[in-house]
This record gives structure tokens, sequence and C-alpha cells, in this order.
């Protein structure tokens, strides 16, 4: 890989005439159990979006800076998250997708957090009902478990090892999330994980980190390609 293209470093001259393909990481400022960075949902949706803007990808995808908030409410009672909610979100989204479209062929969202998808969905399908050629894409891994567990553990050990405090790492509830959504949406997480983990971080490990990324950015890239985008705005 020899790094992704990006949008910043670049002048208008440079992009005047291009049918560029906007990639924008989506994360959030949100716990993720007390071994993993507040921006954990950032750096996978970075690294996902890095892997497809490389220099081999050409030089009509470009990625964007990131944006770094989210919708997140259900992690407030913990420290150190900022959600701007749904509404706020939305308003960004749309927004940025308008001003974007003026001169970008494409954009596509790339999104590092679960909690987002709702507001993904409302947002997207009005640009593209307003003729915009918009399009989100989950950063979603097979078999994952919730939330700061084995699998985005995993994956920061491969993306960001300097930032996983794996003395900090303890197992949550394990519980399948479909169980917890009735104690989640009265009291968010902390009713039912003290710690913020749903899943068991302590046997995550660097190698299948990289196996799961690599298996996302690699879907995400033969995506792009085709541009295939289902009544929900995914592209597929």
């Amino acid at each position: 890989m020899t790094g992704p293209s990006m949008l910043g470093q670049h002048s208008w001259p440079d992009l005047d005439g291009k049918a560029i393909t906007l990639v924008v990481p989506l994360g959030s400022v949100e716990q993720h159990g007390p071994h993993l960075p507040l921006d954990a949902d950032t750096r996978i949706a970075a690294a996902v979006a890095d892997h497809v803007c490389d220099g081999s990808a050409g030089e009509d995808i470009l990625r964007a800076p990131d944006l770094n908030y989210g919708a997140s409410g259900e992690h407030e009672g913990f420290p150190g998250t900022i959600s701007i909610g749904h509404d706020a979100l939305r308003a960004m989204l749309v927004e940025y997708g308008r001003s974007a479209c003026r001169w970008a062929r494409r954009i596509l969202f790339v999104n590092g957090h679960g909690g987002n998808t709702r507001t993904l969905i409302d947002a997207v399908s009005l640009l593209r009902y307003e003729g915009r050629d918009a399009a989100w894409y989950p950063c979603a891994f097979p078999d994952a478990d919730a939330h700061a567990g084995f699998t985005e553990t995993s994956v920061l050990l491969h993306v960001s090892p300097e930032v996983v405090d794996r003395g900090r790492a303890v197992a949550g509830n394990r519980e399948p999330v479909g169980a917890l959504l009735g104690a989640m949406r009265s009291g968010g997480v902390g009713a039912v994980s003290p710690t913020g983990v749903l899943g068991d971080p302590t046997d995550a490990s660097a190698e299948e980190g990289r196996r799961l990324l690599d298996g996302v950015a690699g879907h995400l890239r033969t995506s792009l390609s085709s541009w295939v985008v289902d009544e929900r705005g995914r592209l597929t």
C-alpha cells in the first residue's frame, strides 16, 4: 500500500473536471471499555478508508478527513462520551453530501459506529432522493461481538497497538445483544455492563485484527468498483 490519496493535500485545480469518488470515514467519541480509546470507531473507519484509498486505487478515489462525532447516546453513562445525537448528525451528513456533490461524482460514508446506522439511512436516502450519488458502508465484521470485545480489540491491536491497554482488558457481558436491548434502551450500555464491554477482549490478537480488516476492506474495494446501492442507501 502506497498511502491514501488525501483530499486535504490537493488544491482545487487538481480536482477540477475529475470524476471523484469521495470516501468519508465516520466514527464516534464514546467509551470502549477500560482498555480501548474513545475514538476506537473512528480509527477503524479510518483504517478501512485508508486501505481502499491507497495509491493503487486510482487518482479519482480520495479519502476525506475523518468525521469524529456520531450518535452515541447509549454510552453517555460513561465519562468521555460525546454524542451529537441523530438530528444533528443527520443535518451534518446531509449538508456535507450536498456540498461535496457539487464537485464530486460520488460520496461514500464509511461507518465505524453501529449507532450511526439509522441516521445514515435517513440522510443518504434524502441525498439520493435529491439526485446525489451518495452511499454508506458499514465496517461490519462477521461473527463480531457487540462492543469493545474480541473483535474491536483485535482490529485496534492491528491498526493502533499503542493505544490498547491489554492490562485493563476484562470480559464484559457476553449475552446476545438482542437479549440486552430492553435494558439498554432505558439505561444505556451501563445498565448491562459496568465496564462498558459487551464481549470478551482478553484473547484478542493483532493477527486476527489484520484478517478482519483485510476482509472488510477487500469487500469494500470490490463494492466500489461495482457501485451497487440498495434501497437503504448502503453500498452492497
